[in-house]
């Protein structure tokens, strides 16, 4: 894999787009599975959301790896190193959940279309030309459970990661500019 870009090290680069697909993607998840009108219309976007945020997860840490073996070693890159190894499993989870969820509204319509199909316009008449569904999607049965679980796994996965990608580019900050501020500061306050 390539440990550069542009003759730039790649990690620093290639961090910025976890630093705004994974918080893009937590707010979008979390949207998704506890707002029922959003879900119906915005699952799939915040899906197509989550995917590049996920794939540059992997990437970010691949990276950071090449770096850290040009750099100093020191206590706050290892604290950094081993914070961004915890980030990937919130995101898979918070994919994963929001798969389900797209594939039990997927799931849900095609039921209600083959149920007002089967039923003829009456049914359709009754409900102003279109069918109730429930916030899933579906009217009943164990697909409205996995919804649910699905949305509760979103919603954790989320916030996790929200919190994770804050915490690492914390610790990342710190590692980077540790001393750089303080060290400025009195190399070019006033000489007397």
């Amino acid at each position: 894999m390539f440990s550069t870009i542009f003759g730039l090290p790649a990690h620093p680069l290639i961090v910025h787009a976890v630093v705004v697909l994974v918080p893009l993607a937590a707010l979008s998840g979390l949207v998704v599975a506890v707002w029922p009108t959003a879900r119906a219309r915005y699952a799939p976007v915040a899906l197509a959301i989550a995917t590049p945020a996920l794939l540059a997860v992997p990437l970010a840490t691949h990276t950071g790896e090449q770096l850290q073996d040009h750099v100093r070693d020191t206590a706050l890159v290892d604290r950094h190193a081993q914070m961004a190894e915890g980030l990937l499993p919130f995101m898979a989870l918070l994919w994963v959940g929001l798969a389900v969820l797209v594939g039990v509204q997927w799931y849900g319509r095609r039921r209600a279309a083959e149920e007002a199909g089967r039923a003829g316009r009456r049914e359709a008449a009754a409900y102003g030309g279109r069918t109730r569904t429930t916030t899933y999607g579906q009217r009943t049965g164990w697909m409205s459970y996995v919804g649910v679980g699905a949305a509760v796994v979103t919603v954790l996965a989320s916030l996790a990661s929200g919190v994770q990608v804050v915490r690492i580019g914390h610790s990342g900050s710190e590692a980077a500019w540790h001393g750089v501020a303080t060290g400025s500061a009195h190399s070019s306050g006033p000489h007397h």
